[in-house]
């Protein structure tokens, strides 16, 4: 027999969490963006990597992240408070993260 309600209640707290990481992670990009300190990673080249970046295609990338971290026309104040509230919803989102493998980890210990 299955117990329809705690599956729905499972949904709804898998739905939830997944939620709330992916919308902290997001507004905490938005804010690390905001702050100035854009997330552009520059590409490294592998030596057998399927595709292989040009120098000036290395060149163009790192010009880009550079323009991009120029462009916040907020205040330096402003820039910091936004660096302070990525850093809180990256917080946050690492620790709902960490409270599912908290409630998982348990449960997978009573059944082994």
């Amino acid at each position: 027999m299955i117990d329809w309600l705690a599956f729905v209640i499972v949904l709804v707290s898998a739905l939830a969490g997944a939620s709330i990481v992916v919308a902290a992670f997001s507004f905490g990009i938005r804010l690390l963006t905001l702050s100035g300190r854009t997330p552009i990673v520059t590409p490294a080249e592998f030596t057998d990597a399927i595709t292989i970046m040009t120098p000036s295609e290395i060149a163009q990338a790192e010009k880009r992240a550079a323009k991009a971290a120029r462009k916040s026309p907020l205040t330096e104040g402003q820039k910091k408070a936004a660096f302070v509230g990525a850093c809180a919803f990256f917080t946050l989102s690492a620790l709902a993260v960490l409270f599912g493998i908290y409630l998982i980890v348990p449960a997978l210990h009573a059944l082994g």
